[in-house]
């Protein structure tokens, strides 16, 4: 058993609270164990400089963590974000234009918000799954409005991490495991069987080919579980 009794192959406890920013075109509170992510969906109606002459539309994404979120303050970025963050969102920019089709969302900007609320390992992860929830509820209030006659989302997207600890593999570690991680992973899919992105590092010896199989399995297994919860809350 882990250290907050999972078997290896468990998600945490998956919530995601639909509809939880009125303000939003779409929103999502995603909670995993004791991470908790809010998204926010805008819509723009324009896009970058670079884009204005294609007729078709961006998806980006913003990403931060709230001072207090890991505990121990984080000195709010006066200026320019870390790296850290950028990454990330840019990671969240990338798994949402993968599922939507930019021709038919036309000329306008979705920017994604994910602002870490509390952080305890997956923060990234559980941004691209409830950033989903968000994106879909834009683009159906974009649909009531009249802007949009179809959907140019594709299908669903969503990401869980695994690692190595201690010679095991597991399923969607929180920040203690994170912290000793062997080899530590992160892996968003389109659909049951299309790989978005594999962020995978050995921090301290090297993994052969089988124990990557074997990761991207049970990433793969939590994923599943990760799209049937996000239909469900889609049906709530």
């Amino acid at each position: 058993m882990r250290n907050d009794g999972r078997a290896p192959d468990e998600l945490r406890p998956v919530t995601i609270e639909r509809g939880w920013l009125p303000s939003a075109a779409g929103s999502a509170l995603i909670a995993t164990g004791r991470t908790r992510v809010l998204c926010a969906a805008s819509v723009v109606e324009k896009v970058p400089a670079w884009l204005e002459s294609a007729g078709k539309g961006w998806v980006t994404a913003e990403y931060g963590m709230l001072p207090a979120s890991t505990g121990e303050r984080r000195e709010k970025s006066r200026s320019k974000q870390d790296s850290r963050s950028l990454e990330i969102q840019r990671l969240i920019g990338r798994c949402l234009r993968a599922v939507t089709d930019l021709d038919t969302l036309g000329p306008r900007t979705i920017w994604i918000d994910c602002d870490v609320l509390e952080a305890d390992g997956g923060t990234r992860t559980a941004a691209v799954t409830g950033a989903y929830i968000a994106i879909y509820d834009a683009v159906q209030k974009l649909i009531r409005d009249g802007n949009l006659k179809t959907s140019p989302l594709k299908e669903s997207v969503a990401a869980v991490s695994v690692g190595l600890v201690d010679g095991e593999l597991l399923l969607d570690l929180n920040y203690e495991e994170d912290s000793v991680a062997g080899v530590d992973m992160n892996i968003a899919m389109a659909g049951a069987n299309s790989f978005i992105e594999i962020q995978g590092t050995a921090e301290k010896s090297p993994f052969d080919a089988a124990t990557l199989d074997k990761m991207l399995a049970l990433a793969k297994k939590g994923i599943e579980e990760l799209f049937r919860l996000q239909q469900e809350c889609l049906k709530g």
